[in-house]
């Protein structure tokens, strides 16, 4: 890692904050979810999870754990994957209606990211753009404190149990924006690996390229460096760019990445590359939560914004429907030829990471190396081939471009800032790799 990443420029910030929860990793430990609730104060209890989970056994032990330490449980399940407005709304009315002194999700990031927006909108009532920056809202800061949050994750691929911000669609825009405070932050993460056993190879390829392009993104982020300083340090973004912190949990999440995601797709019963992949899953979590991804979920949101009736095989969900991790791998590999001529070091480096060979390249092949290793990966893990691939057209360029130009905040987080015509070649470029 080169020292100069972190140099401090004339008038930006020299100073970066780290934040996570207490973490608590193993197999069988969500049988710990009562034990912890209680010491966080919780007596009563907002249990979320979806309805796909709900008559599962994951759910059943934290419940039971739960009452086992005298905590009442209600539950609210009616989360849908990829949540929106609605699905907060009507998660905050069922906080606001009820006596609760804390929340528990057991869910993927779609449950775990609506508690934490719940929560903001139960106790500080809001017109429910005001907390999201532009095009969306105003960007209010949450005013203070939410419920304590016990999160346990189910999928080994967001990261939400160890971030500070809940991605949710707004249906006035038909896109997913940001919402992101330090109070989001849950309290504790307790992650079973074993919630992974059941998942089929499908959903560990969407998940497992979602941890990959959370610690390729916050790896070759701005450094916090170069971001401007801010008056109150209380008000500093956990979004602050690449730092030492990131850097450190990204490049293991790399690593994890390059050894255990294409075993982990491919062999079900492959108990040490799931159990990896979900601590990977937390780790890349631990980074982006403190410096934020950039240009590759920038990208994203225009591919779920405008997928129409497109459906991904393999997955019971209506139409229209592309899996978060895979609407952000089928742009990665063109995305990071863009990026890296802006920081050919760091791109070889990550690349390094994720098991390339040729990282002794010149600088201007590093955008070369980066995007063949993630190409050579999603063909090993059966990802689709592009945007293309995903039913997407030559003529839809424009308009992704266009949709994703406003995910303002994390486009400025890139190395290299993209303009729009920029990003029009970058999709046509991602229409298919092989």
């Amino acid at each position: 890692m080169g020292c100069q990443y972190y140099d401090c420029v004339e008038g930006g910030a020299g100073s970066f904050t780290v934040a996570m929860p207490k973490y608590t990793f193993g197999r069988g430990c969500l049988s710990e979810a009562g034990i912890r609730a209680a010491s966080l104060g919780m007596r009563q209890v907002a249990l979320f999870t979806d309805p796909m989970l709900l008559s599962g056994s994951y759910v059943e032990t934290v419940i039971l754990a739960l009452k086992a330490s005298g905590i009442t449980v209600d539950v609210f399940s009616d989360i849908r994957i990829e949540p929106d407005d609605d699905t907060v709304i009507l998660a905050s009315r069922f906080l606001a209606q009820g006596s609760f002194d804390g929340v528990v999700s057991v869910g993927g990031g779609s449950v775990i990211d609506t508690a934490k927006a719940a929560m903001v909108y139960a106790r500080y009532p809001a017109p429910f753009n005001d907390y999201f920056g532009a095009p969306v809202g105003p960007g209010k800061p949450v005013p203070g404190p939410i419920l304590p949050h016990l999160a346990c994750p189910t999928t080994s691929g967001t990261g939400s149990e160890c971030t500070s911000v809940a991605v949710i669609r707004v249906n006035s825009l038909n896109t997913k924006f940001v919402l992101g405070s330090p109070w989001l932050l849950p309290e504790e993460a307790l992650v079973d690996p074993s919630v992974c056993d059941s998942l089929p190879g499908n959903a560990v390829a969407s998940t497992g390229f979602d941890l990959l392009c959370h610690a390729i993104e916050c790896y070759t982020a701005k450094a916090y460096t170069r971001w401007e300083k801010v008056a109150d340090p209380l008000s500093r973004t956990m979004l602050q760019g690449a730092n030492p912190w990131s850097d450190m949990s990204a490049r293991r999440a790399l690593e994890i990445a390059d050894q255990y995601l294409v075993r982990g797709v491919v062999d079900q019963a492959d108990q040490e590359a799931r159990d990896a992949l979900m601590f990977g899953a937390s780790l890349a979590g631990m980074a982006f939560g403190n410096s934020g991804t950039h240009l590759p979920h920038a990208m994203s949101y225009g591919v779920t914004h405008l997928m129409n009736d497109i459906t991904t095989e393999g997955y019971q969900v209506a139409s229209p429907f592309i899996p978060h991790g895979i609407s952000v791998a089928v742009s990665a590999p063109a995305i990071f030829r863009y990026l890296a001529d802006a920081q050919p070091e760091r791109h070889l480096e990550a690349a390094g990471y994720l098991g390339a060979s040729d990282i002794d390249a010149s600088p201007n092949e590093a955008g070369h190396v980066v995007a063949c290793r993630i190409i050579q990966l999603m063909k090993d893990a059966g990802l689709p081939n592009g945007i293309g691939g995903v039913g997407f057209l030559e003529g839809d360029v424009k308009a992704l471009a266009e949709s994703s130009f406003r995910q303002k905040r994390a486009i400025a987080n890139a190395p290299r800032v993209a303009s729009l015509s920029d990003m029009e070649e970058i999709y046509a470029s991602a229409m298919s790799y092989w």
